[in-house]
């Protein structure tokens, strides 16, 4: 992996573990050589990674879309700044540069890109790493809830563990350097999920 997409949010709350978090995620990856891919922003848990990133000499890209840097909410002091016409762009650039994609906690953009990858990996489109750095037990609930559409089979076992749920940076990554993607594509066949 050269290069890591990071979804977050545009907000922070001011937990000091989702700061720890984002500084060990920064620590790794600089110390591993990979560079930051995110969505461009200079405020909440986006600047923190953006910054933590730079302050070690790492390489940051930055996308954005030219109304919220028209906002004045684009980081100014990134590696390189790419500002697309419209989000949809901003998505796909994004997924272009990136070699895998982590996801911090966010609010409602964070879900949309989260789920807009991870469906792109289950239908083939991509065969890249997916993991979420679950910090303080966030995403616990949408865990459940991806158990729930298993259970009620609207949603594969195998497809559901394309998603690497960890608590530390250093083991989310290594995990990523190691993934094979294996979606089960067999409801493309039969739409039978049992």
């Amino acid at each position: 992996m050269k290069s890591v997409c990071v979804y977050c949010g545009a907000n922070f709350n001011g937990d000091e573990n989702i700061k720890k978090a984002i500084d060990q995620l920064a620590h790794t990856l600089v110390n591993q050589g990979i560079e930051l891919v995110y969505g461009g922003g200079s405020v909440g848990i986006m600047g923190l990674i953006a910054d933590g990133v730079l302050r070690l000499g790492g390489t940051v890209k930055g996308v954005i879309p030219k109304f919220l840097m028209d906002k004045e909410v684009g980081h100014k002091g990134i590696t390189q700044m790419i500002i697309t016409n419209n989000m949809h762009e901003r998505k796909q650039k994004m997924a272009d540069l990136s070699d895998a994609f982590i996801i911090l906690p966010g609010g409602f953009g964070t879900m949309e890109e989260f789920f807009e990858i991870l469906t792109w990996l289950q239908l083939g489109l991509h065969a890249k790493p997916i993991g979420v750095l679950n910090v303080n037990g966030f995403y616990d609930p949408l865990f459940m809830q991806m158990e729930v559409m298993v259970q009620q089979r609207f949603l594969k076992q195998a497809n559901k563990d394309l998603v690497f749920n960890e608590t530390e940076a250093a083991v989310l990554i290594s995990k990523m350097q190691n993934f094979s993607a294996t979606p089960d594509e067999v409801w493309f066949r039969d739409r039978n999920l049992t």
